[in-house]
């Protein structure tokens, strides 16, 4: 049964830091041609920053919706369940539209002499826009770099399940999201994503929910918190996450085809891994958590420190920062399109990049504070006798 767990709980700065650390991964994994990206972690292993976001994610429904499950009942869940999945479909449909505007005015215009329309694979809106329209509407039409949001949506509409499930038995919601990610791997169960035949969902939402929702069952306390820093764990996460770098960065694989080929072996079709959420990826992401993790409980204040202030708050601001990012890197991608990819373009380009989402994530915290309704109160009106009034001359 879940047990109740009374008052809201503060926030936690080990989850806003890596929500935060995610989203500049994103945005430099995002930009086209980007040098930064061949350094990013997910070159040095099997699982990526999408992994840390959905599992962050995880994390924080627990915190923000899955209390509301606990304090207010399974109905009142439900409603706020609902309400952030109409707000997270209606930016995703919002990104879309600026990113396709986006695109749309820069092939016009001839920038870099790309056609941009063809990269998002706006074309079935030229060739069949009705069905196009309602395929964006209904998220039977994924355009490519607006995958995660739908997915996200799938994820949090699943919340109110696993908690029905969970008031019968703990154990039966992890034997359902196994038995779920198991026949994803045996059926490549997933949703049509539209623009192509047999065209799926980048992210497979009945592969990804594994992760998600255990980020979510530590986040409710469905599950214990690993003892960090263990003498056994800690070294055999550490194994994991050194063993997998030389069969993974670029700069053995390409040196040493043997290693390029045991990468093969060990992870067939590196798409469909990242899609269907392949166990390697899975086992990798967790034992990297478990080191970083391990390293932060050592000093758990070097996280408030101000030098990583600005992380924090773009993970505080997540799905703002998320949306800004995928437009930043489109936008920028079309910028070193036109002015060429050296070196100086490049460190600009991604400083840049990051240094604007700290400011959204300002901005965005600096409306979500209300400053208005805490202005002080204009000084009363001394009332003025009636002749004073009259006597007044009218402008």
């Amino acid at each position: 049964m879940v047990s109740a767990t009374p008052g809201k709980r503060p926030r936690d700065p080990r989850l806003d830091f890596f929500r935060g650390l995610a989203m500049f991964i994103i945005y430099i994994a995002h930009v086209p041609d980007d040098a930064w990206a061949d350094y990013i972690p997910a070159r040095f292993g099997f699982s990526s920053a999408a992994e840390m976001f959905v599992f962050c994610s995880g994390c924080a429904s627990a915190l923000a919706f899955g209390q509301v499950f606990v304090r207010r009942g399974w109905l009142m869940g439900c409603a706020r369940i609902l309400l952030r999945v109409w707000q997270v479909y209606w930016a995703h449909i919002g990104l879309f539209l600026v990113l396709a505007g986006i695109s749309i005015a820069a092939t016009r215009l001839h920038l870099g002499n790309h056609d941009y329309v063809a990269d998002l694979s706006l074309g079935l809106f030229a060739s069949d826009g009705l069905s196009a329209l309602l395929g964006l509407l209904t998220l039977t039409y994924d355009p490519d770099l607006l995958n995660i949001l739908p997915m996200y949506i799938v994820l949090l509409a699943s919340v109110p399940i696993v908690m029905a499930l969970a008031r019968l038995s703990r154990w039966l919601v992890f034997a359902g999201l196994l038995a779920l990610w198991l026949t994803v791997q045996i059926t490549h169960l997933n949703l049509p994503a539209g623009g192509a035949p047999g065209r799926m969902w980048f992210f497979d939402p009945f592969a990804w929910q594994l992760i998600f929702f255990i980020g979510f069952s530590f986040g409710m306390g469905f599950l214990p918190t690993p003892p960090f820093n263990h003498r056994r764990l800690l070294p055999l996460a550490a194994a994991i996450v050194v063993l997998s770098i030389p069969v993974t960065f670029w700069a053995f694989t390409d040196t040493f085809p043997l290693l390029a080929r045991w990468r093969d072996v060990l992870v067939p079709n590196g798409i469909v891994a990242t899609t269907e959420l392949h166990a390697l990826r899975y086992i990798h992401f967790l034992a990297l958590a478990y080191v970083a993790l391990s390293l932060v409980e050592r000093r758990p204040s070097v996280l408030l420190a101000p030098v990583f202030r600005p992380i924090v708050l773009v993970g505080q601001q997540a799905l703002a920062t998320f949306m800004a990012s995928l437009a930043l890197a489109w936008v920028v991608g079309m910028v070193l399109d036109t002015v060429g990819r050296g070196t100086p373009a490049i460190i600009l380009a991604n400083l840049a990049g990051m240094a604007a989402l700290v400011a959204v994530a300002r901005c965005v915290a600096w409306f979500k504070s209300a400053p208005w309704a805490s202005a002080p109160k204009a000084a009363p009106v001394e009332p003025r006798s009636s002749a004073a009034v009259i006597a007044q001359p009218a402008e």
